[in-house]
């Protein structure tokens, strides 16, 4: 392409974001381009922002602008269960079916031995701490079903049996290989409402 240096620069760091190919990288920048100087730096602003002040929750690792998320915070969600789910955008399709109550946990991530991660880099130690320190009678397991989310769940049930503590996984109403926040509410609904004990 024959853009000037500062567009083609642009259009190449667009193209670094997840789902943005050649072709929405070089639409994304002529729009950025065809903004006002105020637009665009609002824009720009808004990624400083939320670099500099997203930061995750001590407890359940969901991103937050506090110490502490919302959802940790809030006296009355029920304690006594977790959910525990892959990425904060998981958290985010949970919330949004308005049925779960409980708290959450984010792993950041799942195990993928092809990717190179493994459990240690998860924060699977701090599940267990939080089932062993808090009064907790179930751990959902909302990780994707993928081989992946699948991997991970079978993983972190066998680690928790010793807490005697029931350990369930959602219901695979939603497609082998979808992902939580492409998922309809009523999907997510029937996923939650019939999960299975691991």
């Amino acid at each position: 392409m024959h853009y000037a240096k500062p567009l083609a620069i642009l259009v190449g760091e667009l193209e670094k974001l997840p789902g943005i190919g050649p072709k929405s990288a070089q639409r994304l920048a002529f729009h950025i381009l065809r903004a006002t100087e105020e637009e665009a730096r609002l824009l720009s602003d808004a990624i400083i922002d939320v670099k500099t002040s997203i930061q995750m929750c001590k407890i359940c690792f969901n991103f937050t602008d506090q110490e502490i998320c919302d959802i940790c915070s809030d006296p009355k969600r029920d304690r006594s269960v977790i959910c525990v789910v892959a990425e904060p955008r998981d958290l985010v399709a949970m919330e949004k079916t308005n049925e779960y109550r409980g708290m959450y946990h984010v792993l950041q991530g799942v195990i993928s031995p092809m990717e190179g991660i493994n459990p240690d880099m998860l924060k699977i130690r701090e599940l267990q701490e939080r089932v062993n320190q808090d009064y907790v009678k179930e751990v959902i397991l909302a990780t994707n079903p993928t081989i992946e989310g699948d991997t991970t769940a079978m993983y972190i049930s066998g680690l928790l049996k010793p807490f005697n503590i029931k350990v369930s996984r959602i219901a695979h109403g939603m497609p082998v290989g979808g992902d939580m926040d492409y998922a309809d509410q009523a999907t997510l609904i029937q996923a939650l409402k019939w999960r299975r004990e691991m």
